[in-house]
Order: structure tokens, then sequence, then C-alpha cells
């Protein structure tokens, strides 16, 4: 049933139908596959990715290196609960290497961004220092290329 999860990371708006398909299975099955993938939180969301450098929305998008000071009994995980319930956190990872926490957010303007670096996160106890890194364009995420034209067989864009 690995198929099937790939498959959905991949198109997340295929049927049950579609999948029984591609997977020559049962669309019951499929479903029923699926529901418990979802209550064992193996299927933890579904999401539609935008490239919303087309659009005329005004935002910018920062990863920030935090290195902390983990807790005795919970290790980083309390820093990182604080840390991901703030709204402008996108998505926050334990990392190896020169720090502890990347955590990449979203604000209307790097003031924004700076302010909520300052005023949030470097307040935390634990936090002992942040580096901002600004993203100024994304090629590639999730395994989607952005900003390029497919050319089909013929040579012709679309």
């Amino acid at each position: 049933m690995d198929t099937i999860l790939t498959l959905l990371e991949n198109d997340a708006t295929l049927s049950a139908e579609q999948l029984a398909i591609m997977c020559n299975k049962e669309a019951g099955d499929i479903k029923k596959a699926i529901a418990t993938y979802e209550k064992d939180g193996v299927i933890v969301g579904y999401k539609t990715m935008i490239d919303w450098d087309k659009t005329d929305r005004e935002y910018v998008s920062a990863l920030i290196e935090v290195k902390i000071t983990p807790q005795m009994d919970r290790g980083f995980d309390r820093v990182a609960e604080k840390i991901y319930s703030y709204p402008e956190v996108q998505s926050l990872y334990l990392m190896s290497g020169g720090y502890d926490l990347c955590v990449q957010i979203e604000g209307k303007t790097m003031k924004e961004v700076a302010y909520f670096v300052a005023g949030k996160l470097a307040t935390i106890e634990e936090v002992v220092s942040t580096a901002t890194h600004f993203v100024l364009r994304k090629y590639k995420d999730k395994g989607v290329v952005y900003g390029i034209e497919e050319i089909d067989e013929r040579g012709n864009c679309n």
C-alpha cells in the first residue's frame, strides 16, 4: 500500500477510483486504506502547492537557524512546541550540525519577519542564538519545480 501513499503525495486530488485503477485494487479497499492512514496519523494532511510569485500576494519567506539549550526532561520538544505554535511558522525541523532547529516562516515584509525573530523567537529563554536567511527565489519545493515552462515532445511550450 506504499504505492497509494506515493501517488497521493504526488497528487492529493486523485480519487479512490483513480487510485484503484492505478494500483489494480478495488475502490472500496483504497478508501479503507486511506481512512486507516488518516486515523493512524500516517497521512497528516493535504496541501495545495501554489506559486505565490505568480499572484499579487506580497510576502517574504525566511529560514531561521536556531541554537537552543535543550531541556533536562524533554530535550528539544518543549521549545519546538512553543515555536511551532506561532502562526507565522510554516515548518520546523530538528537538525544535525551547527544549529538545532530550522524554522521556516512567512511574513508580509522583511521587517515583520525581523520583529518575529526579535520579539518572539529570541525572547524564548532556551534560545541561544538565531541566524535569519531570506528566501530570494524558490526553484523547487517538495519535488515541484517553480517558474519553468514545460516543453512538450514537439518542442512547444505548454
